[in-house]
């Protein structure tokens, strides 16, 4: 048997502990300190965390975001929606939509005017710009926890990144469907399965989200002992995970349904909730500090004008998207003003969606491969800039303390 495991596991909560501390001292969020944390004793730097274990730690962060997301699902209340009305989702539309329009339409007319607008070349400018729909919810959701951000905002944030996911795959399904439809050589499936694929996964992951989310809401009205609740949601995360994933569903989208559902149909979601924020932060600790082992500093240089579009035009596109979606949805002016430049970060799904995107293009391809550099050294860019963002927003906004 093995243990080196618990040696990383160790190492990673000492470090998130260490640099969360000294980042709260130069007033930065604890986040941003875990992923520096993460960076410095990282293979990038001093190598401490080594990266041949990084496979065998992949469940910290599959562990971490179910419950991230089953959080950000508590959030989704109809009570809110029925008082806001369809804002959230108008929002989440709009700045999903425009963060892939603006990186599309400004990689088309790089291509255009250096004489490099091809068939290949508008196949890899549809499977870019469609991963820049994402936005992640892990930093947001510790940034509004750390400082207790409150506010209109605030809820629209956490509600517009709980719809987020369900968009941005739906486009991607969309537009790599496009883009497979322009490819001449490939055999492919018909663009009608192409477009159905991303339906057919996010109603997978309603319903198995739904079913437990009612379990939990059942499960906590005959379990009542503190231990018991917290082993019940634990246990709903995991096996919401692992059937969702065997399913073909997303597991990140059904943790958030088993959260929504919970919230909506248990008068004891809060008191759990309150039970569950006391064991999550060891973990969340653990899966920053590795996401910023993970990240390479040296791939930042390779990423040319390609990247620089991407990075650029999709933070553009989203903080119009969510101006013009505020606006016509007539959500609250703070909304309108601040809620595109809290939506940077970009993490776990659109790696996924990376991988996926570059796969189509085979795995020898110099398209493919240069889809993951972008986005790789893009989530580094985010990941680092993005919580601190976020905190800076929150506070013009008025929705944490000055103090913070």
């Amino acid at each position: 048997m093995t243990i080196e495991p618990l040696f990383y596991a160790g190492l990673m909560i000492v470090t998130g502990l260490l640099f969360g501390k000294l980042a709260k001292y130069v007033k930065l969020p604890n986040v941003t300190g875990y992923l520096i944390g993460g960076l410095i004793v990282g293979p990038s730097l001093l190598g401490i965390l080594d990266e041949n274990y990084f496979s065998g730690l992949e469940i910290i962060s599959t562990i971490a975001l179910g419950f991230i997301a089953f959080s950000i699902g508590n959030e989704f209340k109809l009570s809110y929606f029925k008082k806001a009305g369809t804002s959230s989702i108008v929002i989440a539309i709009f700045e999903a939509l425009f963060g892939v329009l603006a990186v599309l339409i400004v990689l088309l007319l790089f291509f255009f005017f250096t004489h490099n607008l091809t068939i290949e070349n508008l196949r890899f400018s549809l499977v870019l710009s469609a991963i820049a729909a994402a936005t992640a919810p892990a930093s947001t959701l510790l940034v509004v926890r750390q400082y207790k951000a409150q506010g209109p905002l605030t809820n629209t944030l956490l509600s517009v990144v709980a719809i987020d996911d369900s968009v941005a795959i739906m486009l991607f399904g969309i537009l790599v469907a496009i883009a497979n439809a322009l490819d001449p050589a490939a055999l492919h499936v018909s663009l009608f399965h192409q477009i159905i694929a991303p339906v057919l996964e996010i109603g997978i992951s309603l319903g198995i989200g739904g079913l437990f989310g009612l379990m939990i809401t059942f499960g906590s009205k005959w379990f009542t002992g503190r231990g018991n609740r917290i082993s019940l949601v634990i246990a709903t995360i995991f096996l919401t995970i692992y059937i969702a994933n065997w399913a073909g569903g997303s597991s990140l989208l059904a943790c958030m349904v088993v959260g929504a559902v919970f919230a909506n149909t248990s008068d004891k979601y809060e008191e759990v909730n309150g039970l569950i924020y006391f064991v999550t932060p060891p973990i969340f600790i653990m899966f920053f500090v590795l996401s910023g082992a993970e990240l390479q500093l040296d791939i930042i240089l390779s990423i040319g004008m390609i990247g620089l579009i991407y990075a650029l035009f999709r933070v553009v596109g989203k903080v119009f998207g969510a101006w013009f979606g505020a606006k016509i949805s007539h959500a609250d002016k703070k909304v309108a003003k601040y809620l595109g430049f809290t939506l940077i970060p970009q993490e776990g799904v659109s790696i996924g969606l990376s991988i996926a995107a570059a796969s189509m293009f085979g795995t020898e391809s110099e398209l493919g491969a240069k889809i993951r550099v972008v986005i790789l050294a893009t989530v580094l860019i985010y990941e680092l800039i993005g919580p601190i963002v976020t905190k800076i927003t929150l506070k013009k906004a008025q929705e944490i303390s000055v103090t913070a």
